[in-house]
């Protein structure tokens, strides 16, 4: 009996884990949707939707059907994100505190600009400047998703791309230093080279569920 009820709790568990892990990869979804990727069952999934409510690891916003009553689309909370990696998130905010009493503000944004230089160098040999911007793009979401952004690409009918990341590895350390995200929209733009433009639109710093980047060629901007 006692190892029915483990081997129970143990796949409850895994439910879970990839219900989370669904949400973070693909955002908002109903229940149906998931138990459809899933492969179980939509009631099964919406008790268990409910108890990541109940920890208050998901939230959802009703959205309207042609038919029948409004769907509840599943996201997760800010608080999800303390089930990914956080790149040692109390040991990074720590030091950035130190260096701002040992160095000021001054000293700190000198330190990012190495940070980003040495990013820029690490990112733009693999993304040459020589390959055309879609595989640049894909260049660097793998990079960044080896570091746990979760990122990828998607292209627009326009010829314009969505550069996007579902996790941020180093959101508390942003939290203490703002001019880190700052820093990283101007790293983009250096990787990408002149001709792009990269604006910001959704920020997990923002409470958004992910960061996402519009980078636009002079072609795509006309």
């Amino acid at each position: 009996m006692k190892k029915a009820n483990s081997q129970a709790k143990e796949g409850t568990e895994r439910t879970r884990r990839a219900i989370v892990k669904l949400l973070k990869h693909a955002g908002p979804m109903d229940a149906n949707h998931l138990a459809s990727e899933l492969g179980v069952t939509a009631m099964a999934v919406r008790q268990h939707l409910y108890d990541l409510q109940e920890q208050e690891l998901v939230t959802f916003t009703e959205e309207a059907r042609a038919m029948g009553r409004p769907a509840k689309l599943w996201r997760l909370t800010t608080e999800a994100n303390r089930l990914f990696p956080d790149g040692y998130a109390d040991l990074t905010v720590s030091l950035i505190e130190s260096m701002k009493e040992a160095f000021g503000e001054e000293g700190l944004d000198k330190l990012l600009e190495i940070r980003n230089s040495k990013l820029i160098k690490e990112y733009q040999s693999k993304a040459l400047v020589t390959l055309p911007l879609k595989e640049k793009l894909e260049a660097l979401a793998e990079s960044r998703t080896a570091e746990g952004y979760m990122a990828e690409t998607i292209e627009n009918p326009d010829g314009s791309f969505y550069f996007v990341e579902k996790h941020c590895p180093i959101c508390e350390a942003a939290k203490a230093c703002t001019d880190i995200c700052k820093k990283e929209l101007e790293m983009f733009q250096d990787v990408l080279g002149d001709g792009t433009h990269v604006s910001r639109g959704e920020h997990i710093l923002k409470g958004d569920n992910r960061c996402v980047y519009w980078i636009k060629t002079e072609d795509t901007t006309k």
